[in-house]
């Protein structure tokens, strides 16, 4: 389904800290996209948020914001035990949706998205906006061109602090923990430089409570036979790493900060004798991000984080939760 329009008009369920840099300040520079209304439990708050930002319509509650004929699409940044309840219902009621990641509380439930996407015919986007930033196309490329040689191991890490437990990412009924809100990166990097999406060998939690976790660790195996390590933390020792190094036969490329390159980066590639250093434009992913869900919604152009992708992604988180002998996230 395309819209014959020439702006995608969305709007946001909930007020969310990160709704302002994911889509209110790129679609000031993209004349394809315009934010149009705003909602949450709090109608106060929905009515705060859109005076600050210049959104022109507040609804009460989420349904009447599902509901707006003058919407086209709706940016989900719900705590993640709410993501699938809410993008089931904007899909079936005919408007495409970007949702923040992780896309669903589990494999499960991103499967059953998935067939009420194919129903709609709307797009649905999950929110890896690294994958569309140029740094990451370029890691990419070079994987593909052959210059590490045959692929030995990659790595990806994802830590930040977060000492407030009380922080919805920490509860249980919301579908928190680590490997969910910071291991969905990691595991998407090694999906995506990995070449495939891998095996979970092992794993092993440090918790925060018995069924939530703080911090992850995890062994892969991919397909072709390389291997994968994955770090990610919300408090732990590893105060703040955000990388990805990926080693072959012949060469290794290593990249600081591939999630928010805007704010600072550095890729470094060892080919044979050679090393050298790139560097990419300052421009935010998100606003990489928006331009290629406009182009999906508006052209029906391909995009890189679209529903198989994301069950791909759910299916190894729920194997990293087995594996570290801890209860799948379920849906709020």
């Amino acid at each position: 389904m395309s819209n014959d329009g020439g702006s995608v008009r969305i709007g946001i369920l909930g007020a969310a800290n990160i709704a302002p840099a994911a889509l209110i300040d790129p679609q000031k520079d993209n004349p394809e996209v315009e934010v149009v209304a705003v909602a949450a439990r709090d109608v106060t708050r929905a009515r705060a948020f859109a005076a600050k930002h210049g959104v022109a319509r507040v609804h009460d509650n989420y349904e009447a914001l599902i509901a707006d004929p003058d919407i086209d699409a709706v940016y989900n940044p719900l705590p993640n035990g709410l993501h699938g309840r809410w993008t089931r219902a904007a899909l079936e009621a005919g408007k495409h949706v970007l949702c923040e990641k992780p896309f669903a509380a589990n494999a499960t439930e991103a499967r059953e998205i998935a067939q009420v996407a194919a129903k709609s015919g709307a797009v649905v986007m999950e929110a890896f906006h690294y994958r569309y930033h140029p740094l990451a196309l370029r890691a990419e490329e070079i994987i593909a061109s052959g210059e590490l040689g045959t692929l030995q191991r990659v790595d990806a890490a994802f830590c930040f602090p977060l000492p407030k437990f009380s922080d919805i990412r920490y509860n249980y009924s919301l579908a928190g923990g680590a490997t969910m809100d910071a291991g969905c990166y990691a595991v998407h990097m090694l999906r995506t430089f990995g070449g495939a999406t891998p095996e979970v060998i092992s794993a092993e939690a440090k918790l925060r409570d018995p069924r939530v976790d703080r911090a992850m660790r995890a062994e892969l195996r991919f397909p072709a036979g390389h291997m994968g390590r994955l770090r990610c933390s919300m408090w732990s020792a590893d105060v703040l790493r955000i990388s990805l190094n990926v080693v072959g036969d012949r060469g290794e490329l290593r990249v600081l900060n591939p999630v928010l390159p805007q704010i600072y980066h550095r890729l470094w590639v060892r080919s044979g004798d050679t090393k050298r250093v790139e560097r990419f434009p300052r421009r935010s992913t998100y606003a990489y991000q928006l331009d290629a869900f406009a182009g999906a919604v508006l052209r029906g152009e391909p995009a890189k984080t679209m529903v198989e992708d994301a069950i791909e992604n759910m299916t190894v988180i729920d194997a990293i939760y087995r594996a570290a002998g801890l209860p799948l996230r379920e849906p709020s």
